[in-house]
Protein backbone atom coordinates (compact mmCIF):
# COMPACT_ATOMS: atom_id res chain seq x y z
CA UNK A 1 0.00 0.00 0.00
CA UNK A 2 2.84 2.07 0.75
CA UNK A 3 4.34 1.48 -2.00
CA UNK A 4 1.56 2.13 -4.38
CA UNK A 5 0.50 5.74 -2.65
CA UNK A 6 4.38 6.93 -3.18
CA UNK A 7 3.60 6.09 -6.85
CA UNK A 8 0.60 7.59 -7.17
CA UNK A 9 1.92 10.99 -5.31
CA UNK A 10 5.13 10.82 -8.10
CA UNK A 11 2.70 10.46 -10.94
CA UNK A 12 0.77 13.50 -9.47
CA UNK A 13 3.49 15.91 -8.62
CA UNK A 14 5.00 15.19 -12.25
CA UNK A 15 1.85 15.94 -14.12
CA UNK A 16 0.81 18.56 -11.69
CA UNK A 17 2.31 22.57 -12.09
CA UNK A 18 3.14 23.98 -9.24
CA UNK A 19 4.03 20.17 -7.56
CA UNK A 20 6.85 19.70 -9.81
CA UNK A 21 10.64 20.59 -8.63
CA UNK A 22 12.17 21.48 -12.13
CA UNK A 23 13.77 25.72 -11.75
CA UNK A 24 11.70 28.53 -13.89
CA UNK A 25 12.95 28.82 -17.44
CA UNK A 26 15.50 31.51 -17.74
CA UNK A 27 14.86 34.05 -19.69
CA UNK A 28 16.66 34.20 -23.38
CA UNK A 29 19.75 36.21 -23.41
CA UNK A 30 20.46 39.71 -24.82
CA UNK A 31 22.75 40.78 -27.30
CA UNK A 32 26.15 41.79 -25.92
CA UNK A 33 25.12 39.65 -22.57
CA UNK A 34 27.26 36.77 -21.14
CA UNK A 35 25.63 34.34 -18.78
CA UNK A 36 27.77 32.74 -15.77
CA UNK A 37 26.63 30.43 -13.09
CA UNK A 38 28.06 30.88 -9.52
CA UNK A 39 27.33 27.47 -7.06
CA UNK A 40 27.59 28.19 -3.78
CA UNK A 41 27.05 25.97 -0.70
CA UNK A 42 23.47 27.76 -0.01
CA UNK A 43 22.43 27.13 -3.87
CA UNK A 44 22.80 28.11 -7.34
CA UNK A 45 22.64 32.42 -8.64
CA UNK A 46 22.56 33.08 -12.52
CA UNK A 47 23.93 35.92 -13.60
CA UNK A 48 23.46 38.12 -16.85
CA UNK A 49 26.43 40.27 -17.10
CA UNK A 50 26.63 43.60 -19.59
CA UNK A 51 29.34 43.58 -21.55
CA UNK A 52 28.65 45.45 -24.17
CA UNK A 53 27.37 48.48 -21.62
CA UNK A 54 30.64 48.13 -19.02
CA UNK A 55 33.29 46.29 -21.39
CA UNK A 56 36.14 46.52 -18.33
CA UNK A 57 34.20 45.33 -15.57
CA UNK A 58 32.61 42.16 -17.28
CA UNK A 59 36.01 41.52 -18.44
CA UNK A 60 37.60 41.62 -15.34
CA UNK A 61 35.00 39.20 -13.68
CA UNK A 62 35.24 36.84 -16.54
CA UNK A 63 38.91 36.33 -15.71
CA UNK A 64 38.10 35.25 -12.27
CA UNK A 65 35.41 33.02 -13.35
CA UNK A 66 37.65 31.49 -16.82
CA UNK A 67 40.69 31.23 -14.59
CA UNK A 68 38.41 29.21 -11.89
CA UNK A 69 39.42 32.27 -8.89
CA UNK A 70 36.34 32.49 -7.43
CA UNK A 71 35.87 28.51 -6.79
CA UNK A 72 36.20 28.41 -2.86
CA UNK A 73 36.10 31.87 -2.61
CA UNK A 74 32.87 32.49 -0.53
CA UNK A 75 30.12 35.16 -0.10
CA UNK A 76 31.33 37.14 3.26
CA UNK A 77 29.27 39.80 4.30
CA UNK A 78 25.56 40.87 4.33
CA UNK A 79 24.33 44.52 4.86
CA UNK A 80 20.45 44.29 5.79
CA UNK A 81 18.72 47.55 5.55
CA UNK A 82 17.44 48.39 9.07
CA UNK A 83 14.57 46.86 9.79
CA UNK A 84 13.99 44.75 7.22
CA UNK A 85 15.47 41.59 6.26
CA UNK A 86 14.49 41.26 2.86
CA UNK A 87 16.42 44.29 1.48
CA UNK A 88 20.53 44.97 1.74
CA UNK A 89 23.19 43.65 -0.02
CA UNK A 90 25.63 40.66 0.17
CA UNK A 91 29.16 40.45 -0.54
CA UNK A 92 31.70 38.20 -2.06
CA UNK A 93 35.22 37.62 -3.61
CA UNK A 94 38.19 36.44 -3.07
CA UNK A 95 38.96 39.20 -0.28
CA UNK A 96 42.43 40.17 -2.05
CA UNK A 97 43.73 36.37 -1.66
CA UNK A 98 47.56 37.08 -2.72
CA UNK A 99 47.40 33.80 -4.85
CA UNK A 100 43.82 34.30 -6.59
CA UNK A 101 43.54 38.73 -6.93
CA UNK A 102 44.15 40.47 -10.12
CA UNK A 103 45.38 44.04 -11.01
CA UNK A 104 42.71 46.34 -9.96
CA UNK A 105 40.68 48.03 -13.21
CA UNK A 106 39.40 51.20 -14.10
CA UNK A 107 36.21 52.29 -12.90
CA UNK A 108 32.83 52.27 -15.17
CA UNK A 109 30.24 54.52 -13.21
CA UNK A 110 26.84 54.23 -13.90
CA UNK A 111 26.53 57.93 -15.93
CA UNK A 112 28.52 55.93 -18.45
CA UNK A 113 26.88 52.57 -18.57
CA UNK A 114 23.56 52.84 -17.94
CA UNK A 115 23.10 50.68 -15.46
CA UNK A 116 21.55 51.38 -12.02
CA UNK A 117 21.46 49.70 -8.54
CA UNK A 118 18.52 47.97 -8.92
CA UNK A 119 17.00 44.65 -6.94
CA UNK A 120 18.84 41.82 -8.50
CA UNK A 121 21.98 44.08 -9.54
CA UNK A 122 25.54 42.63 -9.23
CA UNK A 123 28.22 45.69 -8.76
CA UNK A 124 31.62 45.79 -7.91
CA UNK A 125 32.90 46.68 -4.34
CA UNK A 126 35.78 49.52 -4.49
CA UNK A 127 37.76 51.98 -2.37
CA UNK A 128 38.83 54.73 -4.45
CA UNK A 129 37.49 55.09 -8.21
CA UNK A 130 40.07 52.66 -10.11
CA UNK A 131 41.01 50.18 -6.95
CA UNK A 132 38.23 47.38 -7.94
CA UNK A 133 39.67 43.66 -8.27
CA UNK A 134 37.47 40.41 -7.50
CA UNK A 135 34.94 41.77 -4.83
CA UNK A 136 31.21 42.38 -5.92
CA UNK A 137 27.91 42.78 -4.35
CA UNK A 138 24.77 41.86 -5.02
CA UNK A 139 21.64 44.22 -4.60
CA UNK A 140 18.55 43.13 -2.73
CA UNK A 141 15.62 45.69 -3.10
CA UNK A 142 16.44 49.08 -4.72
CA UNK A 143 20.12 50.90 -3.98
CA UNK A 144 20.00 53.47 -6.61
CA UNK A 145 21.94 55.51 -4.52
CA UNK A 146 25.03 53.80 -5.38
CA UNK A 147 24.76 55.39 -8.53
CA UNK A 148 26.97 57.69 -10.10
CA UNK A 149 25.62 61.25 -9.40
CA UNK A 150 27.28 63.96 -11.20
CA UNK A 151 25.42 66.68 -8.89
CA UNK A 152 27.51 65.49 -5.84
CA UNK A 153 30.81 67.04 -4.45
CA UNK A 154 33.68 64.67 -3.56
CA UNK A 155 34.03 61.09 -4.77
CA UNK A 156 30.57 61.47 -6.82
CA UNK A 157 31.31 58.08 -8.90
CA UNK A 158 29.10 55.62 -7.28
CA UNK A 159 29.75 52.02 -7.72
CA UNK A 160 30.64 49.72 -11.30
CA UNK A 161 27.50 47.89 -11.50
CA UNK A 162 27.56 45.37 -14.48
CA UNK A 163 25.20 43.14 -14.53
CA UNK A 164 22.13 41.79 -12.98
CA UNK A 165 20.47 38.04 -11.09
CA UNK A 166 18.19 36.19 -13.65
CA UNK A 167 17.61 33.08 -11.31
CA UNK A 168 18.61 32.44 -7.86
CA UNK A 169 17.42 35.46 -5.68
CA UNK A 170 15.91 33.10 -3.50
CA UNK A 171 19.90 32.01 -2.71
CA UNK A 172 20.69 35.86 -2.46
CA UNK A 173 17.92 36.68 0.02
CA UNK A 174 18.96 32.81 2.22
CA UNK A 175 22.66 34.94 2.45
CA UNK A 176 21.24 37.90 3.25
CA UNK A 177 19.69 36.52 6.78
CA UNK A 178 22.72 34.75 7.60
CA UNK A 179 24.00 35.22 11.26
CA UNK A 180 26.59 37.62 11.13
CA UNK A 181 29.24 38.49 13.93
CA UNK A 182 28.68 41.25 16.09
CA UNK A 183 32.59 41.79 16.35
CA UNK A 184 34.10 41.14 13.21
CA UNK A 185 34.77 43.20 10.64
CA UNK A 186 36.12 46.99 10.52
CA UNK A 187 34.40 50.59 9.89
CA UNK A 188 30.68 50.01 8.33
CA UNK A 189 31.46 46.48 7.72
CA UNK A 190 31.42 45.89 11.76
CA UNK A 191 28.60 43.51 12.29
CA UNK A 192 28.08 42.68 8.98
CA UNK A 193 30.52 39.69 7.84
CA UNK A 194 29.06 36.17 8.39
CA UNK A 195 29.46 34.29 11.05
CA UNK A 196 29.67 31.41 8.51
CA UNK A 197 30.66 32.42 4.70
CA UNK A 198 28.69 31.08 2.08
CA UNK A 199 31.33 28.90 -0.29
CA UNK A 200 31.24 30.00 -3.77
CA UNK A 201 31.74 26.25 -5.17
CA UNK A 202 32.24 26.88 -8.40
CA UNK A 203 31.73 29.52 -11.24
CA UNK A 204 31.56 29.00 -14.98
CA UNK A 205 29.88 30.63 -17.88
CA UNK A 206 26.81 29.06 -19.25
CA UNK A 207 26.68 27.80 -22.34
CA UNK A 208 23.51 29.52 -24.21
CA UNK A 209 22.00 27.10 -27.48
CA UNK A 210 21.80 29.41 -30.54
Amino acid sequence: MLKLFCGMFLALALATPGLAQDAPALPPVSEGVVRVSLETSLGTLILDLEQAKAPITVANYLRYVDQGRFDGASFYRASKVPNDDTQGLIQGGVQNDPKRVLRPIAHEPTSRTGLTHTNGAISMGRHAPGTATSDFFIILGDATYLDADPTQPGDNLGFAAFGHVVQGMDVAAKILIAPTSPTAGAGVMKGEMLARPVTILRARRVSVAP
